[in-house]
């Protein structure tokens, strides 16, 4: 099968996803079109303009995947050679499960676009069933806000094309891409208590909670490393600034910033004892299962995409309940008996290969 996979905001989780993919269905040809992640609020609204331009478009295909970044409805209308090609929308997040607090600008026309192309996708696959729900309860609530003329059964039409299938978590044996991960054990662990929290630097990875939560466990004067490491852009949030300074201040900030070398930064997952999430938006949170799948345990809100992927003994309601496990962890760590913690098998390589070859046999 040829098949056409388009990532117009191709952001590093995006790059993982795609790269896994293509390395799981190998037995099948992809052309795969890519486009910067910049420009947010132009790159949703303007990447069928920019992709119906791009020759490889006119190739034939027997199958379309893209990300439910593309303008899916608007592409097919430009670009002739697609209209009648099958096609799967593949959603790595929705425009409707942001935190409160979230700019609205752009956002109901974000999410009408998304809602045009899941209508015109053959299937859509969600990379977990709170990124799926959380779409399904907003695109009903966004529907019965509009003032006339939306037919009856759009709900129920998404819903019955819709599965879930994550993303897999390649193998430590794998080698896929420009993700080589290289066969071989998980590396030693730091001989002092090590915590990493390893998100992007925006608010919505829970930076006023991390500083917060920081704050209440430095009170409780264990001996303990921190790294704040993840992707950055142009502005660094006033919050990482100062959640630099103070652990700076007081002899725990170990690696701070962004490591662009996936050796480097599995090696730093490999030593470190706690992965600590404060996020308030997350549809997988790759992050944290790639750690813990180095050996890290997980620290996690009880909440969102985290409860389908991590046992409930490692999730937390409030700060105080977070800074209270970090507590246990760390005295467990000092008497030479940290617990373990298990990955779902839906994430593992098999299973999404699985997953995802059962799907396109529905094409074929």
């Amino acid at each position: 099968m040829k098949i056409l996979l388009l990532s117009p905001y191709d952001a590093l989780s995006h790059q993982y996803w795609r790269q896994g993919l293509t390395a799981q269905l190998d037995e099948h040809e992809f052309t795969v079109i890519t486009l910067p992640p910049r420009h947010f609020s132009w790159r949703f609204r303007g990447n069928s303009l920019t992709l119906s331009h791009d020759v490889r478009l006119s190739e034939r295909y027997d199958l379309l995947i893209a990300t439910s970044m593309t303008d899916l409805s608007a592409l097919k209308g430009m670009t002739n050679s697609l209209a009648g090609v099958p096609s799967v929308l593949y959603f790595h997040e929705n425009q409707f499960a942001y935190p409160d607090d979230s700019p609205a600008e752009h956002l109901v026309e974000r999410q009408l676009t998304s809602i045009y192309s899941a209508i015109s996708a053959d299937y859509l696959v969600f990379n977990s069933q709170f990124n799926q729900q959380s779409f399904l309860d907003g695109c009903e609530v966004l529907l019965l806000k509009l003032p006339d003329g939306v037919p009856r059964g759009i709900i129920d039409q998404l819903k019955s094309k819709s599965v879930v299938i994550p993303v897999a978590l390649k193998d430590l044996a794998i080698s896929v891409g420009a993700i080589s991960i290289g066969a071989r054990s998980v590396g030693e662990k730091s001989a002092r208590f090590n915590i990493v929290w390893n998100h992007r630097w925006e608010q919505d990875k829970g930076l006023v909670e991390l500083e917060s939560l920081l704050i209440l466990l430095l009170e409780e004067s264990i001996e303990f490393e921190f790294n704040l490491i993840g992707q950055s852009f142009r502005k660094i949030p006033a919050e990482i600034t100062r959640i630099g300074n103070l652990l700076r201040g007081v002899d725990k900030l170990a690696q701070v910033g962004f490591i662009e070398d996936r050796q480097e930064y599995y090696s730093l997952l490999e030593s470190c004892h706690v992965v600590l999430s404060t996020a308030r938006h997350e549809f997988q949170g790759l992050a944290v299962l790639e750690a813990v799948q180095r050996g890290c345990i997980p620290v996690v809100p009880d909440d969102l995409a985290y409860k389908e992927f991590v046992q409930p003994d490692f999730r937390y309601g409030a700060a105080e309940e977070a800074v209270k496990m970090l507590v246990t962890y760390h005295q467990q760590y000092c008497d030479g008996g940290l617990p373990n913690c298990n990955l779902p098998d839906q994430v593992s390589w098999q299973y999404v290969q699985h997953s995802w070859r059962n799907l396109l046999n529905r094409f074929q």
